[in-house]
């Protein structure tokens, strides 16, 4: 499976494997407005043959949606129907935030021009639905 840490300016990439529960962060794309380059994207999915897309879902802290989410939610349904694959969301507050705070702690000192953290974000959305499905797997 892929998931997406989706932002206005870059899109977050992670690989899982729902089997072995396993994820690994695995690239950045650039987004205009929250508009990857689906080419890009649909050689992503072409080299992984994913299962399901996981796209992270930013809600506010009230758990009600966002604006980010709405166009989140928009982002997912384009994939769904690019890739014919189906697409779950999951709750992803913190997530950002989360993997900056390792990246931090790993020494890389804010420069996240050059280590992103938006795809251990998406690693660590994908980790927690891995968790979540583990009984259903």
């Amino acid at each position: 499976m892929l998931a997406f840490d989706f932002g206005l300016r870059q899109i977050g990439v992670a690989v899982g494997n729902r089997e072995t529960g396993t994820s690994q962060a695995l690239t950045v794309l650039h987004a205009r407005d929250g508009i990857p380059d689906w080419r890009e994207l649909e050689a992503l999915v072409a080299e992984w043959q994913p299962g399901l897309l996981l796209v992270g879902s930013p809600l506010n802290m009230d758990d009600s949606e966002s604006e980010l989410s709405r166009r989140a939610a928009k982002f997912g349904r384009r994939i769904q129907e690019r890739c014919r694959l189906p697409v779950d969301y999951m709750d992803e507050r913190l997530s950002s935030f989360d993997a900056k705070q390792i990246l931090k702690e790993a020494g890389h000192r804010g420069d996240f021009q050059r280590n992103p953290a938006d795809s251990l974000a998406a690693q660590l959305i994908l980790d927690t639905w891995l968790a979540e499905n583990a009984a259903s797997a």
